[in-house]
């Protein structure tokens, strides 16, 4: 296993700088690289290791919004609150169904069929959006009106939208009963009880932080606070809280309490990024299988991109009554267009519960990776200098 780390750091570093010399954002580079190394196409990967990928693409998310915490603005947030709800809710219900009633007509998919297939697609990936808007953090861009702070607080919130009524439909398919008021109980539990969770992680922290008779340095607390952040959210992800929303928060609530440590504890996280970003994009580009993903064919393409209009349709009208121009309204949709996380982690999971969609379902789930990541990440690149005001 080490000697497959090893190669997928180096030749994924490798590639993300040939990459970027193009102006092309480095995660393309890595999930090429994860794609060929993978078990799909040249398999020089040591199964122990694709073994433990979920877990090792969860911890590298879990610095990367650890570090977006630690650069929100309380201003910020609540100048975009309300649009934040909004544009995680619109889009995603949009997308999601409009994907559901078309491969309904198209694939000659059941309602519920369509709707495992809508909800899989309808959540955007953190893994693409959350370090682009980072970037544009901290060169400037749209920072006047809060847009990288809002697209980072929508697209935690979108996921759980997403796979919450995902879940629904799963159970139905899978026949497990269970009410639509349920469900719809879920999203608040899961929204109020990740920001909470959060908050309490953040509230134990700061002592040992603020603390002038426990001397740790910098780097003790640093670990001391990824150890915090990843047992809750393994707690998190068991009770189905927002677990990703509530490690932003947590980073957020330390910023806000602890001004200067936050600072150091981002500089420190920015160089465990450069290990990290190589981790998560390259290990989830192992999870694409190409040859299923050329069975979705070009009836998938016109799902996925039937879905990404609805969503940009949402994104829209979500951000109608803001006071964002007609440029910064048009970035907000190309930002919001990258799947990869969500579809890589439960695209499989019809074909697993022995669903007769399931590969269908599966092979479209991966072509939206395919078509989407990069797509939504050069679209972010290269729009921003465009379409965002520098600060």
């Amino acid at each position: 296993m080490l000697l497959s780390l090893a190669l997928l750091l180096i030749v994924g570093f490798v590639a993300m700088k040939i990459v970027s010399y193009f102006r092309l954002p480095g995660l393309i580079g890595l999930l090429i690289v994860g794609a060929l190394l993978g078990p799909h196409v040249l398999g020089l990967l040591d199964q122990n290791l694709l073994l433990v990928s979920q877990d090792l693409r969860q911890f590298a998310l879990i610095i990367i919004l650890i570090r977006a915490g630690l650069g929100l603005q309380w201003q910020q947030l609540k100048k975009v609150g309300r649009s934040a709800l909004k544009i995680s809710l619109i889009p995603c219900l949009l997308e999601g169904v409009t994907v559901m009633l078309v491969s309904h007509l198209l694939l000659d998919f059941t309602l519920i069929e369509g709707g495992m297939l809508g909800f899989i697609l309808a959540a955007v990936s953190p893994a693409v959006v959350v370090p682009s808007m980072i970037e544009l953090e901290e060169s400037g861009y749209g920072t006047n009106k809060g847009i990288p702070t809002l697209l980072l607080a929508g697209t935690s919130i979108d996921d759980v939208f997403a796979i919450t009524i995902f879940s629904f439909f799963f159970a139905s398919a899978t026949g497990v009963e269970q009410s639509i008021l349920s469900v719809l109980a879920k999203i608040p539990y899961s929204i109020i009880g990740g920001i909470i969770g959060g908050i309490i992680v953040a509230l134990l922290m700061l002592p040992l932080i603020r603390s002038k008779h426990i001397t740790l340095k910098h780097t003790e607390l640093l670990l001391i606070l990824l150890t915090f952040a990843t047992l809750y959210f393994y707690i998190g992800e068991s009770l189905q809280l927002a677990s990703l929303l509530g490690v932003m928060v947590l980073g957020f609530v330390i910023l806000d309490r602890a001004p200067a440590q936050a600072k150091i504890f981002s500089r420190q996280l920015a160089a465990i990024w450069v290990f990290a970003q190589i981790i998560l994009f390259a290990l989830v580009g192992a999870e694409v299988n190409i040859k299923v993903a050329i069975e979705a064919g070009l009836i998938g393409l016109v799902i996925i991109f039937i879905g990404l209009i609805a969503r940009s349709v949402g994104v829209w009208l979500a951000t109608a009554r803001s006071n964002f121009t007609y440029k910064e309204r048009l970035f907000c949709m190309i930002a919001y267009l990258p799947k990869a996380t969500v579809q890589a982690a439960i695209g499989s999971l019809p074909l697993a519960a022995g669903l007769q969609s399931g590969g269908i379902i599966l092979a479209i789930a991966v072509l939206s990776i395919v078509v989407t990541a990069p797509l939504g990440a050069i679209g972010i690149r290269l729009a921003a200098p465009h379409l965002l005001t520098q600060k």
